[in-house]
C-alpha cells in the first residue's frame, strides 16, 4: 500500500520544513497541489524542500517546474488534458531531460477506468471521494462491491482520495486500492507529521506492507 500525502491548497507557515519533516518520517510521495500560488512560490516553496526530496515530489500546476527540479511527476487536470497540444509539448519538453517522470490524473466515476483510450500513460489514478468527507456530510460515491470488482478488472493502479483517515486504512486496503492519499487527516491537525506517524503505526498495526 502506498501512503500519499496531498499539499494543503493554501500556504501555511514552516511549510517547507514540515514537507521535509514528512519526507524523513517516510513519505515516498508528496503531491504539491496549489493552483492559486504563483510561479514564483511555487519555486520557492521546492526550493526550501532539500534536493535530494525533490523526486518525491508530483507537481499539479506550474509544470515547467518539473523541467528545473528533479521531481517525480506531473499531475493532469482536466483542464490541461483538454488543451491536448500546449500539454502535449509541455510533457515532452520535461521528458527530454527527465525521462522517468511520472504522469498521473483523478477520476470522479469507475466508468473512467475503462476507457478505451486516455491520452497519456498513468502511472497511477485517483479516484474519488470514496469515503464520507472528513469536511462535509455528503457520502462517498462508491460501494465496496463495485470497488472491488473494478480495481480487479482496471488496468490502472488506483489511489483512493476523498474521506480518508486512519480508519479507512484496512477497508482500503481490502478493497484493492494500491494506495490512499491523505489530505485533511494531515493539515487539518495541529500537528501533521504526528498525524502522518499516526498512520504509519495502523499499517504497522493491521500488518498492512508500505511500499
Amino acid at each position: 500500500m502506498k501512503l500519499l500525502v496531498i499539499s494543503s491548497s493554501g500556504e501555511i507557515e514552516n511549510e517547507a520544513k514540515i514537507i521535509t519533516s514528512l519526507f524523513e518520517a517516510g513519505l515516498d510521495c508528496f503531491h504539491l497541489r496549489k493552483h492559486k500560488l504563483t510561479t514564483k512560490k511555487t519555486r520557492d516553496l521546492i526550493k526550501g524542500i532539500p534536493e535530494h526530496f525533490h523526486n518525491r515530489i508530483v507537481i499539479h500546476s506550474h509544470h515547467n517546474l518539473a523541467r528545473k527540479f528533479n521531481l517525480k511527476g506531473i499531475h493532469l487536470t482536466k483542464s490541461h488534458i483538454k488543451k491536448k497540444y500546449k500539454t502535449w509539448l509541455s510533457i515532452k519538453l520535461i521528458q527530454l531531460k527527465n525521462p522517468n517522470i511520472i504522469i498521473t490524473t483523478s477520476f470522479g466515476n469507475i466508468g473512467q477506468l475503462f476507457e478505451k483510450e486516455h491520452r497519456y500513460p498513468y502511472s497511477y489514478v485517483f479516484l474519488s471521494p470514496i469515503f464520507d468527507s472528513l469536511n462535509s456530510k455528503f457520502q462517498g460515491a462508491f460501494t465496496e462491491h463495485s470497488l472491488k470488482s473494478a480495481i480487479l478488472k482496471t488496468n490502472f493502479d488506483v489511489v483512493a482520495r476523498g474521506g480518508v483517515d486512519e480508519n479507512a486504512l484496512e477497508k482500503s486496503n481490502d478493497i484493492g486500492f494500491s494506495g490512499i492519499a491523505f489530505y485533511s487527516c494531515i493539515w487539518k491537525k495541529k500537528d501533521p507529521l504526528s498525524a502522518f506517524n499516526s498512520l504509519i503505526e495502523k499499517c504497522h498495526e493491521l500488518k498492512i506492507p508500505i511500499d
